[in-house]
């Protein structure tokens, strides 16, 4: 059984010890992109593209693997989501694991969140909404998504940055 108040007990302890009031700035200028795998380039650009309304930038050769694409598209102020094909690998699909994927969360502005459910369930994507301002789905490959109405850096109302 959870022990819950152990568990929020070594939350309070971390907060304590490495949240910090006067945090310097960050080393990092922001997520370049992130790179999910693809297993059908086509359908990928359908889904991000055509359905959630991220704009494709680019596609070319994946330096390390011949015949491979890595293509990206526009979430929102400079930021990218990557994507990788791998013919011939005969990758498996996705799952979640240690040191793995658990879900991207994109940020939207509320008529954009209503609108793309709307999308969503015209299209019959699965989903799944939490605390009034997130929708849970999986892309055609599996991989979880957010998308979020709550601006960036925050979260349900806090400040998360």
């Amino acid at each position: 059984m959870i022990d819950l108040d152990a568990i929020e007990a070594e939350r309070t302890r971390l907060r304590q010890v490495h949240l910090r009031e006067d945090r310097p700035a960050s080393s990092a200028r922001g997520l370049h992109h992130m790179a999910l795998l693809s297993s059908d380039v086509e359908r990928t650009i359908r889904f991000y593209q055509d359905l959630l309304e991220f704009p494709l930038t680019e596609i070319f050769e994946n330096r390390d693997y011949e015949g491979s694409n890595h293509f990206f598209f526009d979430i929102g102020n400079g930021n990218l989501l990557a994507f990788f094909d791998f013919p011939g690998l005969d990758l498996g699909p996705y799952a979640e694991v240690l040191g793995g994927l658990h879900h991207v969360a994109i940020s939207v502005d509320r008529d954009t969140w209503e609108r793309l459910r709307g999308k969503l369930e015209e299209a019959g994507v699965e989903y799944q909404t939490e605390s009034g301002s997130s929708i849970y789905l999986r892309d055609p490959d599996g991989a979880r998504l957010e998308l979020l109405a709550d601006s960036l850096g925050e979260m349900y109302g806090s400040k998360v940055s």
